[in-house]
């Protein structure tokens, strides 16, 4: 049974934000300067919340609930999976799994480097996973990274949690007579952001470089940028059919239309955003001034507030 988008309505929207909602809504005067980190309140919030299983196309199932949204790809012999969520999810994602398909854990994929969608590496790797990602995905992990906008220091993570197979621009798999392809952006959200592609049921995991109803965060640290945003959505909608099941990062699963009006959604505030800092004003002016107001209805009530991405907007404008 294929999913009906529209089964996802604003309520359950609101439900599956639940784990995020935590984070920061900043002034601008607190934006980069935080006392607190987003990062423990999200892990928090995960520790808390239930893990739901929705029925995709053919034998994928999205699971949401830990962080980012994760792919299952149930087959005869193994599961793959598609991102690992938080690891203090561990026991309620198993369960999950395991009423749904109780064969083992073959292969998972990261779609970035981030927490909410890669500290679940380790455990899953002692489950019997083999971990795929772009090299980048690797090459952060396996090190001491800042993230300065979530005021937070990253270890190195354990050896066994960092991918062991890794790839550069495009990587074509196949498990269980099911072809995936991954193919990496250029820098976007991160600089190790891939896409996961499903061509038998045509579906498109595009991770982070779409938050489905939220403003969406950019890390500056590792190559994220504004502009490699936009790009990333225009190649998104480039990819994708009127036909194609697309999962976000965060948030609802949706179309080609809903890629259209996130596209134009950052397009339209970053030419307002660097109109005002070309003329020069400050940052705390911009901000003032509420360049993100048309759009702060449908995006910006959730994760990041309108203030927090009008701050990471101007950041990354010359």
């Amino acid at each position: 049974m294929e999913t009906n988008t529209n089964q996802l309505n604003r309520r359950q929207f609101i439900t599956s934000a639940g784990l995020l909602s935590g984070m920061l809504m900043l002034a601008p005067g607190d934006l980069f300067a935080q006392k607190g980190s987003p990062v423990t309140m999200i892990i928090e919030e995960a520790r808390k919340s239930a893990v739901k299983a929705t029925k995709l196309r053919g034998n994928l199932t999205l699971l949401e609930g830990s962080g980012g949204n994760i792919i299952l790809s149930a087959g005869e012999k193994g599961n793959l999976m598609v991102d690992a969520g938080i690891d203090v999810s561990r026991e309620k994602i198993k369960a999950k799994i395991a009423e749904i398909n109780q064969v083992p854990l073959q292969l998972l994929i990261n779609t970035h480097w981030h927490f909410d969608h890669a500290s679940g590496n380790e455990w899953l790797n002692k489950d019997g996973a083999q971990i795929i990602a772009h090299k980048n995905t690797a090459k952060w992990l396996g090190q001491t990274t800042r993230v300065d906008d979530w005021n937070y220091t990253f270890p190195p993570a354990p050896a066994n949690a960092v991918p062991s197979k890794v790839f550069d621009q495009e990587y074509e798999l196949t498990f269980e007579d099911q072809v995936i392809r991954l193919k990496h952006y250029a820098p976007a959200h991160t600089d190790s952001d891939i896409s996961v592609y499903f061509p038998d049921t045509d579906t498109l995991h595009v991770a982070d470089t779409w938050w489905n109803g939220y403003y969406p965060f950019i890390d500056y640290n590792t190559g994220g940028s504004i502009q490699g945003m936009i790009k990333a959505a225009d190649e998104n909608v480039k990819t994708a059919s009127e036909n194609t099941l697309v999962v976000p990062g965060h948030g609802p699963i949706g179309k080609k239309a809903d890629l259209l009006r996130y596209r134009d959604m950052l397009v339209n505030i970053e030419t307002i955003v660097a109109k005002l800092k070309k003329s020069g004003m400050p940052l705390t002016d911009v901000i003032n001034a509420r360049p993100t107001k048309a759009y702060d209805e449908q995006w910006g009530k959730f994760v990041i507030g309108p203030d927090f991405f009008t701050a990471l907007v101007y950041k990354g404008l010359d």
